[in-house]
């Protein structure tokens, strides 16, 4: 097979033997280094992929992308909902009302944020059934005052299914003996686990119209409405414009309120974090400048001989450019290779170690998810190769050059 001078040099130079080993030491300290740092490079974008995507489906599968609320009951939510339905870009709409309290049972006390919900309706924007552990939103019947609580809260309250417990509301009722608390007793009918902490902790659902008697309001009468758009990004203006153009007093609240701080930080960290990373690809090529300055200094002699027999600087300078470039693609497809293997089971891998050494890495109480998420995109592979062998490339240059330079006769005159 016919191949030109240079690159038939080149790679014979990157193959050089030595005591019967493929790759020459130096060179094979390059490559480990070029793959190392794709293999950091793949693993930890992967595990931020991973981060964001939990983020979106998970936690902002659970909390509304935005909600219409009004300063007074709404009477009427049907006829909003039908009209707030209108825009295309709203999938689905769900009444809902609110209540902070705490849940108390046999001394021990939860703070809670009670969501009654439509438990027909609450399915088309809520993910809540893929995280059922007990129980369901079917057993949220209205008059039964059943309660679906997060497994880390039940865990903390000590209570399982058809256990009760007390909701105390932060209001106080007037009689002649005095004020007292507001309270109401609930049976657990449902348990869930999403694996973010402040919803498996402090998140509590009933029937919703249980939780407009608990309010003292009418059956009926909700505090708002929550939309599932089909463009999550999109939701707090499309929310904002909708607000806008209904009749009476409403206004509107999106996801970016509650959430919004902590997805940009997880996006920012990913890109500082990439940047930072590429350093180590970085360094790397660096090593493969000493390594074929190195080589340069020992084929001196070689280079002389090549150039008497008629090899041009040019011709010199593509032999060292494609040794320095077989060791940048080698190493990089290794490393791309061990860096998808391993982003495909690092969280099996930490799951394991946490098992083994009894301890959580990710706790709930700090992270909004308890376990190390990852998702590899092909974008971010070919973003990561491409560098790597660009900053491959750009290290043989100088290398290279001073290859070129090398003048015969004073290359020989001590040979």
């Amino acid at each position: 097979m016919f191949r030109p001078l240079f690159v038939f040099i080149g790679t014979r130079y990157t193959r050089a033997k030595r005591r019967n080993h493929f790759v020459s030491f130096i060179s094979l300290t390059s490559m480990i280094g070029l793959a190392l740092g794709v293999v950091v490079m793949i693993v930890v974008l992967s595990v931020m992929n991973g981060f964001d995507h939990e983020m979106r489906t998970r936690v902002l599968g659970m909390i509304p992308h935005a909600t219409l609320e009004s300063s007074q009951p709404i009477d009427n939510w049907p006829a909003v909902a039908e009209r707030v339905k209108q825009n295309p870009q709203v999938l689905e709409v769900a009444p809902f009302t609110q209540m902070q309290g705490l849940l108390t049972h046999d001394g021990k006390v939860q703070k809670v944020l009670l969501n009654g919900v439509d438990p027909t309706l609450e399915r088309k924007v809520s993910i809540i059934d893929r995280f059922t552990l007990q129980g369901g939103l079917d057993k949220l019947a209205p008059g039964e005052w059943g309660i679906m609580i997060g497994d880390k809260a039940a865990a903390k309250l000590g209570v399982g299914i058809g256990d009760k417990l007390t909701f105390v509301a932060p209001e106080v009722s007037i009689t002649p003996a005095g004020m007292f608390p507001r309270m109401k007793r609930f049976t657990v009918v449902g348990t869930f686990h999403v694996g973010a902490g402040e919803i498996d902790g402090y998140l509590g659902l009933t029937n919703i119209s249980d939780l407009s008697r608990l309010h003292r309001w009418k059956a009926d009468q909700v505090q708002g409405l929550r939309l599932k758009f089909d463009d999550l990004f999109e939701a707090p203006r499309m929310a904002y414009d909708i607000a806008q153009h209904l009749d009476g007093e409403f206004y509107s609240r999106d996801w970016t309120r509650t959430h919004g701080n902590l997805y940009q930080a997880i996006r920012m960290e990913k890109s500082m974090i990439g940047l930072l990373l590429l350093l180590i690809v970085a360094v790397a090529a660096f090593n493969i400048i000493s390594t074929l300055v190195m080589v340069v200094n020992d084929k001196r002699g070689d280079i002389a001989i090549l150039r008497t027999l008629g090899a041009t600087p040019r011709q010199i300078m593509a032999i060292f450019m494609v040794q320095g470039t077989v060791i940048g693609v080698v190493g990089t497809l290794i490393g791309a290779a061990v860096g998808i293997l391993a982003a495909l089971n690092v969280s099996a891998a930490i799951a394991g170690i946490e098992r083994l050494i009894g301890h959580k890495f990710l706790n709930a109480d700090v992270y909004f998810i308890d376990y190390l998420p990852s998702q590899i995109l092909p974008q971010d592979v070919w973003m990561i190769c491409g560098a790597a062998l660009a900053l491959s490339f750009l290290a043989t240059l100088y290398p290279a050059w001073r290859a070129a330079r090398t003048q015969p006769a004073e290359a020989l005159r001590y040979e």
